[in-house]
């Protein structure tokens, strides 16, 4: 097996605000595990205010080359397990390397990676479209521009009531807000009955991710659902967001690949909690690993490719929310070529 690196730049078709930061384009790297005339891909994001940058992402695959060739993919988990304790801290390079190998085994069968695991790709989940936080007539903007039947708004702002309300006025999508972390118990409370009234569906992350005691209030008295994303990062997060929350959102590069967030999506449905998955800003390439999961989730937030001004990848497409599937096996993604 042969370990190919593809660095990349992902231009943004607009400036993407959320409580972290604007930005205008993301760096990325996209890995090629190639076994004869089949290749396997999968996609790590950098994100900066995760303290990782590119070069850095570089150094640790090119230092670890080597071992990784000498790998054979009997399973996806099994290879997961191999690369574990060299990549435990380098989820995100974790997460594409057991992406490129999902993909490789499920080529090697002919079959979608879906269908390897028996799974059926009907009734599935739209995704929603994500408004990055800015002005009023901005984020209005932002909703003109891409008309979608489910937004998922970035808020964490003094004017997030009048925000939705103004959204509100100008669609009737569902929405779904997430507050990165940016309100406190007594915000949230009173903006989750506001926001109800508006047609809010549920509030991902309010509070910060380690309030704990915070959650356990909202729990109890909010009156919309609470979705668990900073708070909900690895595997033994989910027990711990039990009762806290009342679903949570899984993020593949956080995690660690579709091997963990598997294992997440059974822990969440075992303590009947609602499971999403979501995306970072990424080519067709991770997108496509996503959609795979559709069967099993609740929800999705998958636009991360449709905010790219151009994608080096296609995959899956996505039309007013509906997920369809490339023809190909695996994740039927691949790199355009250049």
């Amino acid at each position: 097996m042969q370990l190919k690196i593809h660095p990349l730049k992902l231009p943004l078709k607009k400036p993407f605000t959320i409580a972290y930061g604007t930005f205008n384009f993301r760096e990325a790297v996209i890995v090629e595990l190639k076994d004869g005339e089949l290749s396997g891909f999968g996609e790590a994001t950098v994100i900066t205010y995760y303290g990782k940058n590119l070069p850095q992402f570089l150094s640790v695959l090119e230092k670890n080359t080597a071992f990784i060739e000498t790998l054979e993919i009997e399973t996806p988990s099994q290879f997961w397990k191999q690369l574990h304790p060299i990549f435990k801290d380098h989820p995100f390079l974790l997460c594409a390397l057991d992406v490129a190998a999902h993909d490789l085994w499920a080529k090697k069968q002919n079959l979608p990676l879906y269908q390897a695991w028996d799974l059926k790709n009907d009734n599935l989940p739209l995704t929603n479209f994500t408004i990055s936080i800015g002005s009023i007539e901005n984020m209005l903007e932002q909703m003109q521009a891409f008309p979608s039947p489910i937004y998922k708004i970035k808020l964490g702002t003094k004017e997030d009531i009048a925000i939705i309300k103004a959204l509100r006025q100008a669609s009737k999508a569902i929405f779904r807000v997430d507050a990165n972390c940016a309100w406190t118990v007594k915000e949230t409370l009173k903006n989750a009955v506001a926001m109800r009234e508006l047609g809010v569906e549920f509030l991902e992350q309010p509070l910060a991710k380690e309030d704990w005691k915070g959650m356990k209030i909202l729990f109890e008295k909010s009156v919309l659902p609470l979705i668990a994303d900073e708070s909900c990062q690895v595997s033994s997060d989910v027990k711990k967001c039990h009762q806290h929350f009342h679903g949570i959102n899984i993020k593949l590069m956080k995690c660690g690949g579709l091997t963990p967030a598997l294992e997440m999506i059974q822990q969440a449905k075992a303590l009947n909690m609602k499971v999403m998955v979501g995306c970072m800003t990424e080519s067709s390439i991770g997108i496509s690993a996503i959609a795979h999961l559709l069967p099993m989730l609740d929800y999705v937030d998958m636009d991360g490719a449709l905010l790219l001004k151009e994608d080096p990848a296609e995959g899956v497409t996505i039309k007013d929310g509906q997920v369809f599937f490339s023809k190909g096996f695996g994740i039927g993604g691949r790199l355009k070529k250049r």
